[in-house]
């Protein structure tokens, strides 16, 4: 006799993608996800975008394609993904950010979970320089930045992570509580002020290989000037210690800031 385990019994992942102007690549991205796959290994899924002052069609897009929604007014994805840590559900067990351009494969999410569920590791980040770049996907300026950056970490910080500019991340609710009061970040420096502060934190950190395609729809991002930002991030954070912070538990409910229920905000 086969057991078929209730929702109740199966552990949530909470899919996390924040998206400005990627009414091209959110469908695909929200499509991709391995639902079946998922739902035999035991887990459930919610997936929560968060629509970060778009102009196009995101938000009606994420929508139709069964996401909830939550709107970041102030541009930079920083904000965008403080908002969304703030609106993890209470009965969340893991966590994975992705972004909404297709360039990550969400059809890969089991990959990153695996390493939670089995307690290997409550930090897992998805690595493009580890695994497979596809022809145009991304530029050899680009590449080569994350390549100086990835080992600058390693050196320093002591982490062990080969892509600390990767925007595929696996946490456990835990591991993310703990980080998620520390970040001030509001643009594309997140990344980097998350891999250098959990670092600091004394978490453990793994990456694995994942794939990496040319994005649907134009970028969000201006490489020298990003760049600059991500350098100042990673120089401040050299001192940084956490300091000890009391997380308020607040229950489920339709919050703007704080944890909210999986429904549009």
């Amino acid at each position: 006799m086969t057991n078929i385990m209730t929702p109740q019994q199966k552990k949530k992942i909470l899919i996390l993608i924040p998206c400005r102007n990627e009414q091209e690549g959110i469908g695909d991205t929200i499509d991709g996800l391995p639902r079946e796959k998922l739902a035999h290994a035991g887990f459930s899924m919610q997936v929560m975008v968060i629509d970060n002052a778009s102009t196009d069609r995101t938000a009606h897009v994420a929508r139709s394609h069964g996401a909830t929604v939550l709107h970041e007014k102030r541009p930079g994805k920083g904000n965008a993904m403080r908002l969304g840590f703030a609106s993890v559900p209470l009965d969340t067990d893991y966590v994975v950010m992705i972004d909404g351009d297709n360039t990550y494969q969400s059809a890969e999410i089991l990959r990153m979970v695996e390493l939670l569920d089995s307690e290997f590791s409550e930090v897992v980040i998805g690595s493009r320089l580890t695994g497979k770049i596809t022809a145009g996907s991304m530029s050899f300026f680009n590449r080569f930045g994350n390549w100086i950056f990835s080992n600058l970490v390693r050196n320093l910080y002591r982490a062990n992570v080969t892509d600390v500019l990767s925007g595929y991340y696996a946490w456990t609710r835990d591991a993310l509580e703990r980080l998620r009061p520390h970040l001030v970040s509001e643009g594309f420096g997140i990344e980097m002020e998350m891999v250098t502060k959990m670092a600091r934190m004394k978490e453990e950190i793994y990456c694995v290989p994942i794939t990496y395609i040319a994005r649907s729809g134009d970028s969000n991002l201006h490489p020298v000037y990003d760049g600059f930002r991500i350098l100042r991030v990673f120089l401040q954070n050299i001192v940084w210690k956490p300091r000890k912070m009391h997380i308020e538990q607040k229950p489920v409910g339709r919050q703007r800031h704080g944890f909210a229920a999986p429904s549009d905000v």
